[in-house]
C-alpha cells in the first residue's frame, strides 16, 4: 500500500502555537462581526462603482505613488591615497531614516549594479535623497568608506506614468561633504511612478532594508506556474520463468510492488500459484514533468507473515512512455528482471535473470489530474494540451490592503506581522510583496488569468513570513496562515466590478478567530456571453472521468500524491511557496473526521429538505380544512386538472418559472464568504476541536481516545437504529410476495386481483378525482387511528428475527 500519508502524523500543537493569547480550557465565544462588506475604493486614479464595465491596466487597485533609485554604474571611481588600487565599492541610498545598499564588487574600479530601490512616496520624511558612493575596503572605525555623493531634491524629480517609455539614466559628477566637485561619476535615474512601473516587480524597498540575507528574495511579488501533472498508469500482466529460492514452494504468494519516487503500490497476490503469475491489474501514480524519475518495479514473493522474498526487479525510465489522450490499448513489452547476488568473495553484483514480467505503461492525458477538491477546483482542464478548448473569458484580481491584522509572532518583545498574499487559480500561483511589520498593509496588486470554465473557483489566502529576520534559521519555522477566500466565478456577473472587504476566518484550537479583513476587487470579463452558457451543457469533467472512472479510492491517493507533488515543487523555487502554505491553499487534511462538518453537513441537509418539509405541512394543513377558503380552491384545481391532464406539466413549469423571477428581486448581490454559521464554529465544544486538530494516528492519552471512542459509539448507535428502521421497511416491502406471511401474502394477492378488476372498469379520471377527495376530506370525517394499509404493511415479517 501506499506510504503517502506521513505527513498527517504532525504534532497539533503547531497550530496553538501560531494564535497566541487564546484559552485552551474555556467554551469559545463568538461577538466579532463575521459578514462581509462592500467598498469602494478608488480605483485606478478614479472611483470606480460596481457596475463600471470600463477595462485598464491596473483599473482594479489604487493608485500609489513611488519613489524610484535605479543606480546602474560608476567610472572614474578616484585612487586610494595609500595607493592601493584595490576597491570594493558599492552604492549607498540615503533617504531620512531610510537606508539602502546595492551589492558591492571586489577590485572593480568601473562596477555596474543596475539595482533599483524604491519608497513608498508618502513615507517620505525628507526633502533631500542621496546617492552615496563608498568603497567597503576603506571603511573602519574612523572611516565610514564614504568617496562621493549625488543629491537630488524631492520636488523636483521627474513623474513618469506608463506607458511612457522608462526614464533615461544619466552620469551625474561625485561630490564631496562640503558639495565641491570630485573625480569620479555615477549613472543614475531618479523618478515618480507607481505600482504599474516595471521596475516595481524587482525594486527593494528602503522600508524593508531591514530584512537581510535570504529574506531579501522572501519579501518580492513572484507568479509561480504549477508542474504539468499526468497520470501515469501502470498495467501488470505477467510474469514468466520467475525463479524462487525455495523449490519446494508448491503454491508461491508472488506480486508485484512499484516505487516511484516516495510512492509504493503494490498488486494483489497472483491467482495462479506457480512460476508464471498474471495478474492484469492497473496501479496509477501521478508524475509532473519533466519526468525525472524512474519506476522501479519488483517481483516479490511472500514466504512468510513478515518476510518477503525479492525475485527480481527492473528499473524503467518514463522518457519513452506512451502518452494516449483517449482509452486507446497501449502497446505491452516484456522487462527482463534481475537480482543482486553476493559472490564468494561478499561483493555484490548484478545479475541479469531468464525471468521477465510484462507491461502496458501509458499516461493517461485525456484525466484532468485532481490535486483540489472537485466542490471548489480551480482548473478542470484534461492534461494533454490537444484537448483544451479556447478561453471564454478573463479573471481581473486587485488585492487592494488588508485590516486589522493579528499580531502572528514576537519580535524585540512585541507582537508583529509580516504579511503577503498568495492566490491560486488553474495552474497560476501569484505572490505579492511582503509588507514587512504592518497590521494594516497595502498591497495594491493587479493579475490577470484566463478562464476556460465559469463553474470554477479562485483562493486567495493571507499569510506571514517568518522567514526575514532570522526566524528561518530553525528549519522548522513555518509561516503562519492568517486566512483565506473562496470567490466562484460563477456566482459574478460578467463584467462587473465587485469591490468587498472579506473576514479573514481560521479555525484554532481555542474556536474560531476572525485574523482582520482583506478587500480585493474583481472582475469577471468575456468577449462572448453564448460561450459561457453553453459551458453549462458540457460535462464538468473531461469525457475520460465519465467513460473509464476512477474509483473513490484511486482519486483520493493521487489527489494526495497531486498535492504533494506540487508542494514538493513550488517549495524548491525562488523564492519558494512553502510547503504548509501550499497545502493549506489545496486544503490538504479536510477529509479528515470532524464532528463540526458532520453537524454542518446535517445542516445542510436539513436546509435542502426546509422546501419538501414546507409542502408537506402546506398539504396538511389543505387535508385539515385549517383554512377552509384555500382548501377548496385546492379541490377546484384538482378537479380541472383531473378533467384536463394536460395542463399540470405546463403548470408546473410555469409556477417555477415565477418563483424564480420573483426571486430575482431578492437575488444575492455580494459573492459568497465564508459563514461559520453554516461552517457550525461559532460554538464549538472544546474536546470537538480538540479532536479535529489531533493527529492520525492519535497522540492524545488514554481518556481522551477512550472519551471520543464512547461518543462515536453513541453516534453510531443512532445511525445503526435509522439503518435499521430502513432496512425493516425495504424487508417489509419485499415480504409482500415471497410469502413469509403467507396469510399476508395472500391478502396483498386477493387485494391486487380485485384492484386490477376495478381500475379495468372504472374510467382513470373517475379513480383520481376519488382517491384526491378522499385524501382532501373533512376533518370530521377522518379517524386518529393509523389507516388499514398502513397497519397492514407494519405488521409485515422483516429479518429482525434473524439477527443475533
Amino acid at each position: 500500500m501506499s506510504n503517502q500519508k506521513k505527513n498527517q502524523n504532525q504534532n497539533p500543537n503547531k497550530n496553538q502555537n501560531q494564535y497566541p493569547n487564546q484559552n485552551h480550557n474555556s467554551y469559545p465565544l463568538v461577538n466579532e462581526d463575521f459578514n462581509l462588506k462592500e467598498t469602494k475604493p478608488t480605483l485606478g486614479g478614479g472611483r470606480v462603482t460596481a457596475n463600471d464595465r470600463l477595462g485598464t491596466a491596473f483599473d482594479l487597485v489604487e493608485q500609489m505613488h513611488y519613489l524610484y533609485v535605479r543606480v546602474v554604474k560608476a567610472k572614474d571611481i578616484p585612487s586610494k591615497k595609500d595607493g592601493n588600487s584595490k576597491f570594493h565599492p558599492f552604492v549607498e541610498v540615503l533617504l531620512g531614516n531610510l537606508k539602502g545598499l546595492t551589492l558591492h564588487f571586489e577590485d572593480k574600479s568601473s562596477p555596474e549594479w543596475n539595482q533599483v530601490f524604491v519608497v513608498l512616496k508618502d513615507r517620505i520624511q525628507s526633502r533631500l535623497l542621496e546617492v552615496c558612493l563608498k568603497d567597503k575596503s576603506r571603511i573602519g572605525d574612523t572611516d565610514d568608506g564614504f568617496i562621493g555623493k549625488v543629491h537630488f531634491e524631492i520636488n523636483e524629480v521627474p513623474k513618469r506614468v506608463p506607458p511612457d517609455s522608462p526614464l533615461a539614466p544619466q552620469w551625474y559628477w561625485l561630490e564631496n561633504r562640503k558639495g565641491e566637485k570630485v573625480k569620479g561619476e555615477l549613472m543614475l535615474a531618479v523618478w515618480i511612478g507607481t505600482q504599474a512601473d516595471e521596475a516595481f516587480q524587482e525594486a527593494l524597498h528602503l522600508d524593508a532594508t531591514a530584512v537581510n540575507g535570504d529574506g531579501v528574495a522572501n519579501i518580492k511579488s513572484k507568479v509561480y506556474v504549477s508542474p504539468r501533472l499526468w497520470y501515469l498508469r501502470v498495467n501488470v500482466i505477467e510474469a514468466q520463468e520467475l525463479q524462487i529460492g525455495n523449490k519446494n514452494r508448491l503454491q508461491p504468494e508472488i506480486y508485484v510492488r512499484i516505487t516511484l519516487g516516495n510512492v509504493v503500490l503494490r498488486t494483489k497476490n497472483a491467482l495462479s500459484k506457480n512460476v508464471c503469475p498474471s495478474w492484469n491489474e492497473d496501479l496509477m501514480f501521478v508524475v509532473a514533468e519533466p519526468f525525472e524519475d524512474q519506476l522501479v518495479l519488483s517481483v516479490e514473493d511472500k514466504v512468510a507473515p513478515n518476510k518477503d522474498e525479492l525475485l527480481g526487479k527492473c528499473v524503467i525510465s518514463l522518457q519513452d512512455v506512451e502518452k494516449r489522450v483517449d482509452f486507446s490499448t497501449p502497446i505491452s513489452k516484456w522487462y527482463g528482471l534481475e537480482k543482486e547476488v553476493v559472490s564468494e568473495g561478499g561483493n555484490k553484483k548484478v545479475c541479469k535473470l531468464n525471468s521477465k514480467v510484462h507491461l502496458r505503461l501509458s499516461f493517461d492525458g485525456g484525466y484532468h489530474v485532481l490535486d483540489e477538491l472537485t466542490h471548489y477546483s480551480s482548473d478542470l482542464k484534461a492534461t494533454s494540451k490537444e484537448l483544451w478548448k479556447p478561453s471564454i473569458g478573463v479573471l481581473e484580481l486587485g488585492i487592494l490592503n488588508a485590516q486589522g491584522l493579528s499580531p502572528m509572532k514576537n519580535r524585540d518583545g512585541r507582537g508583529i506581522t509580516d504579511p503577503y498574499c498568495v492566490a491560486k487559480y488553474g495552474q497560476k500561483w501569484i505572490r505579492t510583496r511582503t509588507i514587512s511589520n504592518s497590521f494594516n498593509p497595502n498591497w495594491n496588486e493587479q493579475y490577470t488569468w484566463e478562464v476556460f470554465d465559469p463553474c470554477t473557483v479562485i483562493t486567495i489566502g493571507v499569510f506571514d513570513n517568518c522567514h526575514l529576520q532570522g526566524e528561518d534559521k530553525n528549519d522548522k519555522a513555518k509561516d503562519s496562515k492568517i486566512g483565506k477566500v473562496r470567490i466562484r466565478l460563477s456566482t459574478l456577473e460578467t463584467n462587473r466590478v465587485y469591490t468587498h472587504s472579506y473576514p479573514l476566518i481560521v479555525l484554532t484550537p481555542a474556536g474560531v478567530k476572525k485574523m482582520g479583513e482583506i478587500q480585493l476587487a474583481v472582475r469577471f470579463s468575456c468577449s462572448s456571453v453564448f460561450n459561457v452558457l453553453a459551458m453549462y451543457s458540457q460535462p464538468l469533467l473531461p469525457t475520460l472521468h465519465y467513460l473509464h472512472p476512477l474509483t473513490y479510492y484511486q482519486i483520493d491517493n493521487l489527489r494526495h500524491q497531486a498535492t504533494q507533488i506540487v508542494a514538493t515543487r513550488l517549495s524548491r523555487a525562488e523564492p519558494p511557496l512553502r510547503r504548509e502554505l501550499v497545502e493549506y491553499m489545496l486544503d490538504v487534511g479536510s477529509n479528515t473526521w470532524s464532528i463540526r462538518r458532520c453537524k454542518a453537513n446535517y445542516v445542510r441537509i436539513a436546509g435542502i429538505l426546509t422546501g419538501l418539509i414546507a409542502i408537506c405541512k402546506w398539504f396538511n394543513g389543505i387535508c385539515t380544512w385549517k383554512n377552509p377558503i384555500t382548501t377548496v380552491l385546492v379541490h377546484i384545481i384538482f378537479f380541472l386538472f383531473v378533467c384536463f391532464p394536460r395542463l399540470i406539466l405546463s403548470s408546473m413549469f410555469v409556477v417555477v418559472f415565477l418563483i424564480g423571477t420573483w426571486n430575482y428581486r431578492m437575488r444575492p448581490r455580494k459573492p459568497p464568504h465564508m459563514d461559520i454559521k453554516l461552517s457550525q464554529a461559532e460554538r464549538v465544544p472544546w474536546d470537538e476541536l480538540d479532536e479535529e486538530f489531533d493527529t492520525f494516528p492519535t497522540s492524545r492519552n488514554n481518556d481522551a481516545v477512550r472519551m471520543r471512542y464512547d461518543r462515536l459509539r453513541s453516534i453510531g448507535s443512532r445511525m445503526q437504529a435509522v439503518a435499521g428502521d430502513l432496512a425493516n421497511q425495504g424487508e417489509r416491502f419485499y415480504n409482500l410476495l415471497t410469502w413469509r406471511d403467507p396469510r399476508a401474502t395472500a391478502l396483498f394477492l386477493i387485494f391486487c386481483l380485485v384492484a386490477s378488476i376495478v381500475l379495468y372498469v372504472t374510467p382513470f379520471t373517475i379513480l383520481v378525482s376519488l382517491i384526491g377527495f378522499y385524501t382532501m376530506r373533512h376533518p370530521k370525517f377522518r379517524e386518529k387511528l393509523p389507516s388499514v394499509p398502513l397497519s397492514f404493511f407494519r405488521r409485515l415479517p422483516a429479518k429482525t428475527d434473524s439477527l443475533l
